[in-house]
């Protein structure tokens, strides 16, 4: 990337997708995913100052020009959630006062995203309201992977590109070439995610198991639909929070007659006491993605952790130049 200033003045003016003008700049909450982005787009991360003041006040200042550039901000709002989110909005506000001419909001994991109707009186649709914000504070573009219900995309008023890492878990599945494989929904809410899972790996079979919710992060297993006995069962969700449905469902799959039980998600999102759950013997290979960073102390032996920064680099890249996203996924 060219930076002299020294340059001869240019008799044409560059294209709207000329490469100088992709910006790409990192939040604080997954520094290193953003850097693999980088890399899969062959630029640097932009130069960017963040601090915290004596208060908790959040500083941002973005520390080259970026007017009449396109502008790509990664920042998943994981915990804590409210720190980065506001991150994010402060990110935004900050690019749309530098004159960015397109600013794309590119989330990986989505929070409050569970918060997305209303089951209760009096309750909040926070999944709305905090689209609302990321409009208000200037964004032109949402890039958002794995949305925990596909009605979200319809919660923002500016353009939404919704990506999944499933085709990263899929590849690394396939790749261990399992006999008798069937691909589990842990309820009836995931049954599409799984069919769509199961359809890429040979038409597997396809289980179901009904639970019902008791309380907030409180599942109560009930029932399996469908037949796992002998065979290697595949737990697929969005993602895994403090482990009780999924270590729950791959109980009953045990019990079912299950050979092996190995669990899947996009979203590690891990909250105490997911780790110990996880890593107590049920399953043998707990398979997520890195749109969360994971600190050491919830690391065990039997995580496999892959990397989806290629997927969203190339949505990038053709947000960028303008061509079909929906298209990486046929």
């Amino acid at each position: 990337m060219i930076r002299s200033a020294t340059l001869p003045l240019q008799t044409t003016l560059p294209s709207l997708n000329d490469n100088s003008r992709l910006k790409l700049f990192s939040g604080s909450a997954n520094v290193n995913l953003s850097r693999e982005v980088a890399r899969y787009l062959g630029i640097d991360l932009g130069p960017m100052v963040r601090k915290r003041f004596a208060d908790g006040e959040l500083y941002v200042q973005i520390q080259e020009s970026i007017r009449g550039c396109d502008v790509y901000l990664v920042q998943p709002t994981c915990y804590p959630v409210n720190d980065h989110l506001m991150e994010l909005l402060i990110m935004v506000d900050a690019c749309r006062r530098a004159s960015a001419r397109q600013i794309t909001a590119v989330i990986p994991y989505y929070g409050y995203a569970r918060a997305d109707r209303k089951t209760a009186g009096r309750e909040s649709i926070t999944a709305k309201l905090v689209a609302n914000l990321i409009t208000k504070a200037g964004a032109s573009r949402v890039l958002a992977m794995d949305l925990h219900s596909a009605q979200i995309q319809g919660y923002f008023d500016i353009p939404c590109d919704h990506v999944y890492g499933s085709p990263t878990i899929i590849d690394y599945i396939a790749s261990k070439q399992i006999d008798d494989l069937v691909i589990v929904s842990p309820d009836v809410g995931g049954v599409a995610r799984a069919r769509a899972f199961a359809k890429k790996l040979n038409d597997a079979p396809l289980a179901i198991i009904d639970k019902r919710r008791q309380a907030h992060n409180v599942a109560e297993v009930m029932n399996l639909i469908g037949d796992v006995k002998g065979k290697t069962a595949v737990l697929v969700d969005d993602m895994i929070d403090t482990a009780g449905t999924i270590c729950e469902g791959g109980r009953l799959l045990r019990r079912e007659g299950a050979e092996q039980v190995y669990a899947c998600a996009t979203h590690a999102v891990f909250s105490p006491p997911a780790s110990e759950r996880l890593a107590s013997g049920i399953f043998e290979e707990v398979i997520v993605t890195n749109t969360i960073p994971l600190p050491d102390e919830r690391k065990f032996e039997q995580l496999t952790t892959l990397s989806v920064a290629s997927l969203l680099g190339e949505a990038i890249w053709r947000i960028h130049e303008e061509s079909s996203v929906s298209s990486m996924f046929r």
